[in-house]
């Protein structure tokens, strides 16, 4: 019977069989130095007693660092209870970071690293900055050092992301911190009054503006739609005036062309013949004609009589 004692240290030390976990690489010492050659997740085989093995995981993985504490600029001794670094170990860079920092090489860069970038900041920092005012900026801040580092000096070393708690401050301090949140939030509440009643006033302003812009508007067009109604009246009745003007002139202008055609008709008609035709015409519708030695109230041009019986005398409707 072969007693293997249950450390696992002495397990993978003695064991000629053994299991690499998935997300996992296996790495190899022999005699106490670190081969280079890796092995993938599954069953692999190996020298009990001369080939120590251990499992590196290559996926991602959480760190996480409690209690630090820190000063800060004022001399306030503050601490971090919780900072959770989120990193990876690139498989390619296995080798060289286990050579040069070993299995716990995150002792090295994250824990140790991350207890030195605290204390640089709040040393760096009063406490109103630290725990209020650059508190968002502590994550990224650690980070890009912790990266910073790990570039240059184990690049094998992925830092993805930081989370900060909120430190723990003195009590009194905090009761202060506390009091000055308070009155901030009541003048954030009462500038956020003033400014709700500002936008009221201003909407308030806005409506009797565009109510007073509306009437304004419907009064032009009512005065527009009556300036026009009137002026359309206007040329309706200019329009009849100068229908009516043309008209009248029309009608003068014929009365006038008339006249003037009549006179032209009469001045040709003004001969001593045709004065004669117009006596003797009068004189024949007479009905009743007289003849005598006294004719009284009546004057006879000589010549006139004598034209009308010689007239009558070459027609033969007269003798002699």
């Amino acid at each position: 019977m072969i007693l293997i004692p249950s450390s696992s240290i002495l397990q993978n030390s003695i064991s000629i069989l053994h299991q690499v976990p998935e997300g996992h690489i296996g790495v190899y010492w022999r005699g106490g130095a670190l081969l280079k050659t890796v092995t993938d997740p599954g069953f692999h085989l190996k020298l009990p007693m001369i080939t120590h093995f251990e499992p590196i995981q290559v996926t991602l993985q959480t760190d996480l660092v409690r209690d630090i504490p820190c000063g800060t600029k004022g001399g306030v001794m503050i601490n971090f209870e919780k900072i959770e670094v989120v990193n990876r170990l690139h498989k390619d860079y296995v080798y060289e970071t286990l050579r040069d920092y070993g299995v716990q090489y995150d002792n090295t860069w994250i824990y140790d690293k991350i207890h030195h970038e605290i204390n640089q900041f709040c040393s760096a920092h009063s406490l109103q900055q630290v725990y209020i005012d650059m508190f968002d900026q502590i994550d990224e801040k650690m980070k890009d050092a912790l990266q910073s580092d790990c570039t240059r000096y184990a690049p094998g070393i992925e830092i993805l992301s930081v989370r900060v708690t909120k430190p723990s401050i003195p009590e009194s301090i905090r009761r202060n911190f506390e009091q000055m949140e308070e009155e901030r939030t009541k003048v954030l509440i009462a500038i956020e009054k003033q400014r709700v009643a500002e936008k009221e006033a201003e909407t308030q302003k806005k409506i009797a503006i565009s109510e007073a812009q509306k009437h304004a508007q419907v009064s032009m067009i009512q005065m527009e739609q009556k300036l026009a109604e009137k002026d359309s009246a206007r040329r309706q009745e200019e329009i009849a005036n100068e229908m009516y003007r043309a008209r009248e002139k029309s009608l003068a202008d014929a009365s006038f062309y008339q006249s003037m055609k009549e006179a032209e008709a009469n001045k040709l008609k003004l001969t001593s013949q045709f004065l004669e035709l117009k006596f003797i015409e009068a004189i024949t519708n007479n009905t009743k004609i007289f003849f005598g030695n006294k004719l009284p109230n009546m004057i006879l041009d000589q010549r006139l009589l004598g034209n009308f019986f010689q007239d009558m005398v070459r027609k033969g409707t007269l003798e002699v």
